[in-house]
């Protein structure tokens, strides 16, 4: 009788024990971990962390750090030898679904696109991924990766096309280079070369051209017989005499591409830059800016036409009114600078 109690006894033991166990390997594995009030969050863990560093990442948004470390070892979390990237965790998640998403990097859906200068997209890129502006900046202007490519510092901004891609977080800065170097090229087909070529254009003369016509209009349906007219001056060998150029110009002699300047003065035109168009004969050494996909293919498909001018509508704004002759374009010009000044726009 004694025996069969002791036995029910350790047995009973046992079972609590069990018992106590599974609640406490519940609480510690599935019951939910996290203090955070979203919905969900992006952790980021810079390349080469440690698992310490791990930890201190994940510190602020997980509620027992305690219980999060023994899951982690538990699953040899700690061993894993590539830790950086970008993490997707949600709110309630328990200690084991954690450290699962922290085995899954989460791409980043990058997109730019009007960005002037590489300077500007640098910092675009830097906003988004781990290499900062300043290593997407110096990979971009390596002189090695310029002269492998047919580059130089004045069009090497040319490479990107404005579109949105998926690249990981942690991604270096060479690597983000390469992968849209890639990019380019696949962008330009053979059909795409081929229309260049008719053109007497390579491709990065090509996107100067386009940066101009994404410039001059935002219309899209406008932009082909706007690439029409400058491709007619290019023929004929006519100054290109583009605004868009001119502005760029005054700001790259001034250093400040942070001033606005919504009219261009005749002491503009005397700007002594190559981006000058009407100073220096043909196109401008690089882009004025990144050109949208619209202005490229209107480059590439413009109207046939036989103007040589155009200027601002005042009666269809947003749209511009084209010209073949001199006179025709100088009446236009009339209405449009009367237009501005009666606006009271003095720069």
């Amino acid at each position: 009788m004694n025996t069969k109690k002791i036995i029910y006894g350790i047995s009973a033991l046992v079972v609590i024990a069990v018992a106590a166990y599974g609640i406490y390997m519940y609480r510690t594995i599935f019951a939910s971990n996290t203090k955070f009030a979203e919905s969900e969050i992006y952790v980021t863990v810079p390349t080469a962390s440690s698992y310490e560093q791990v930890k201190t990442a994940m510190a602020p948004f997980v509620e027992d750090l305690d219980k999060f470390d023994q899951v982690a070892q538990k699953k040899s979390y700690p061993a894993r030898k590539d830790k950086a990237g970008r993490f997707l965790i949600k709110k309630g998640m328990n200690s084991n679904e954690i450290v699962n998403a922290l085995r899954q990097n989460i791409p980043v859906k990058l997109a730019f696109n009007n960005q002037e200068r590489l300077e500007n997209f640098a910092g675009r890129i830097g906003a988004q991924l781990e290499a900062d502006s300043l290593s997407v900046l110096n990979a971009c202007l390596d002189p090695q990766f310029l002269a492998d490519n047919g580059l130089n510092k004045n069009n090497v901004l040319s490479i990107f096309i404005p579109n949105s891609y998926e690249f990981f977080w942690n991604t270096s800065a060479e690597v983000f280079r390469d992968k849209m170097l890639k990019e380019y090229r696949r962008f330009w087909t053979s059909a795409r070369l081929e229309k260049a070529k008719k053109l007497n254009l390579n491709p990065e003369e090509v996107i100067a051209l386009a940066s101009i016509v994404h410039k001059e209009t935002v219309k899209a349906d406008e932009r082909p017989v706007v690439a029409g007219v400058y491709l007619n001056r290019l023929q004929k060998g006519i100054k290109l005499e583009a605004d868009p150029t001119v502005i760029y110009a005054v700001k790259a002699v001034s250093n400040d591409f942070n001033q606005v300047i919504k009219r261009v003065l005749y002491k503009d035109l005397e700007t002594n830059s190559l981006y000058n168009t009407y100073k220096y004969n043909g196109l401008p050494p690089g882009p004025i800016a990144m050109p949208d996909i619209s202005a490229i293919d209107a480059v590439l498909n413009p109207a046939k036409h036989n103007y040589i001018y155009f200027c601002a509508s005042v009666t269809r704004f947003g749209y511009h009114e084209f010209a073949v002759t001199p006179d025709q374009h100088e009446a236009n010009r009339r209405k449009y600078v009367a237009w501005v000044s009666n606006q009271g726009i003095k720069r």
